[in-house]
């Protein structure tokens, strides 16, 4: 049986449908699992979505994806990610990127390890080591998967751990655009510019925001800053947008709804606001990172049409 930890994956499920004398009926159901609860689960399949009761299901399991990320698809992407969220230390090792912004955020303190770091593997390994540790920081490795499971293989025999795995998920821009705008929402201001209260309701997520959190916030030309505000004037809901890369991908993140207000239908709200501004800047796909293990926002994404392009993990180094 299904677990939460499937949901955004490609799952097959057969389901029950019938008894025709002592023959039990069944049909199969492929596609992309968005939703499970303790009664039903959700399917996004090619002819639409599916919802089975759980009392109907037979069998149900995790299928490889329908076609794997090819290396080059991998590298653009990653790519596009790293100038979407641009750490302001930055060096080459190669292909490699190494990237460091005062420890905030994995993505921007770990080496992105794609193309060819130039160079014997352990060797490139014990560089990207020294670059670090010389920085007072512990080393971090970004291993985007397939692309780089030749790295992952050599730093798990150095007893590099891994941090949980994260899913970068993509989805075309038309179907987020073609859903109607909710007409009993508070209108989403983009602004070029985050407010004050902008930077707090992240914080609430990230953490004390450096002056580096700013610098990798508003250092992309082509960015903007979602702000919803209900009757009363409070900030409910935020979201960042980039657009970046030579195929215009738009990355979505800091997707974020107070607690008093979710549930209401904001985050597809700020999302499609988003995406229309992207869409005017020549943008036809977005891309956001999510770890697989917060099933609440891999539910939401798969709702909103997103799936797994290829995952990631980031490599811890010893201190």
């Amino acid at each position: 049986m299904l677990r939460q930890q499937d949901v955004g994956h490609r799952v097959v499920v057969r389901r029950i449908v019938g008894v025709t004398g002592e023959r039990t009926l069944f049909t199969d159901a492929l596609g992309e699992l968005v939703d499970l609860t303790e009664t039903d689960l959700t399917i996004a399949t090619d002819k639409g979505t599916v919802r089975v009761p759980l009392r109907e299901v037979h069998r149900a399991k995790r299928v490889p994806p329908a076609r794997r990320a090819r290396a080059a698809e991998v590298i653009a992407l990653e790519l596009a990610a790293d100038e979407a969220w641009p750490a302001p230390v930055r060096s080459r090792l190669g292909g490699w990127i190494l990237r460091a912004a005062d420890n905030w955020t994995g993505r921007a303190n770990s080496a992105l390890a794609v193309g060819d770091p130039d160079r014997p593997l352990e060797a490139a390994i014990d560089a990207v080591a020294a670059w670090y540790t010389d920085r007072g920081q512990q080393p971090l490795i970004n291993t985007p998967m397939p692309l780089a499971a030749p790295v992952n293989a050599a730093l798990d025999e150095r007893g590099w751990t891994a941090r949980p795995l994260t899913l970068v998920q993509t989805a075309p821009l038309a179907p987020l655009l073609a859903a109607p705008a909710r007409a009993d929402l508070p209108p989403v201001d983009l602004a070029d510019n985050p407010t004050d209260e902008w930077y707090a309701m992240v914080a609430e997520h990230k953490g004390t925001l450096p002056g580096t959190a700013l610098r990798i916030l508003n250092g992309v030309p082509e960015k903007v800053f979602a702000h919803v505000r209900d009757a009363d004037g409070d900030l409910i809901a935020v979201a960042r947008g980039a657009v970046t890369g030579p195929d215009r991908w738009l990355g979505l993140s800091l997707v974020q709804t107070a607690p008093a207000a979710r549930r209401r239908g904001l985050a597809r709200h700020v999302v499609r606001a988003v995406a229309g501004w992207a869409a005017q800047r020549g943008a036809t796909r977005a891309y956001l990172q999510v770890e697989e293990r917060n099933q609440p926002a891999v539910t939401l994404y798969g709702r909103l049409g997103f799936s797994t392009h290829h995952t990631y993990l980031t490599r811890e180094g010893p201190r």
